[in-house]
């Protein structure tokens, strides 16, 4: 099951642009594009909202868990950046140090940073630690998506980064947050024209992940 989630919605807008435009809408675009493209290849797929309503970091992350085999990915656009670039990250249980330049500022404030959680003094596994045991299947799926979008999106990096993402925490599944640049393009038109290459990067990226699964979306041999 392909969890998508398209980030903030209801009072919460995200990011702002020019004309009135918000990032709360553009990420929703995002999500249903790639649905429609992993649908096509043969997966499952939900989304955490398909309207204007603003689930909880913990509801969101609880559909995802709620199945068996499930991966996660999370749609954001930042306030600044190079326009028509595109960053993976992955989560890192390290605590961020305090931004010190636009791109840090960008992968924190605009993606919520959080301190490294707590231990379990039971064994039990904290809702909170919940990614923790994914961290590197995450960013193995967060690394073979950003090589896809340096090829489609000139000026993106090569490689993915570990951020202490707070949507990615609490998901006990691999998990991974897409960030597009940005709401400050004149014209939100460009960032809805990123769509189809976006959703055609994180279909291959999954059949290149999860290549034990057939078209039909169920395993092999099934």
């Amino acid at each position: 099951m392909i969890v998508l989630d398209p980030a903030h919605g209801g009072t919460d807008n995200g990011a702002r642009g020019q004309n009135g435009a918000v990032e709360k809408d553009i990420v929703l675009i995002f999500a249903r594009n790639a649905r429609m493209e992993l649908e096509r290849l043969g997966f499952r797929v939900v989304m955490t909202r398909n309207d204007d309503s603003n689930p909880s970091y913990d509801d969101r992350a609880a559909m995802a868990n709620a199945y068996r085999d499930a991966i996660f990915i999370s749609f954001h656009v930042s306030s600044t950046g190079t326009i028509g670039t595109a960053r993976v990250y992955s989560y890192s249980f390290v605590t961020p140090l305090p931004p010190t330049s636009s791109e840090a500022d960008a992968a924190g404030a605009r993606l919520g940073i959080v301190a490294a959680p707590r231990s379990s003094a039971t064994g039990l596994l904290l809702w909170e630690e919940a990614q923790r045991s994914y961290t590197d299947a995450s960013h193995h799926l967060a690394d073979l998506l950003q090589a896809q979008l340096a090829q489609r999106f000139s000026g993106s990096p090569g490689v993915s980064s570990e951020v202490a993402v707070r949507e990615l925490r609490s998901v006990e599944a691999p998990a991974i947050a897409i960030e597009v640049s940005s709401m400050g393009v004149s014209d939100t038109n460009a960032l809805i024209g990123m769509a189809a290459q976006l959703s055609n990067a994180i279909g291959h990226s999954i059949q290149t992940f999860r290549p034990g699964v057939s078209s039909n979306g169920a395993p092999e041999g099934k």
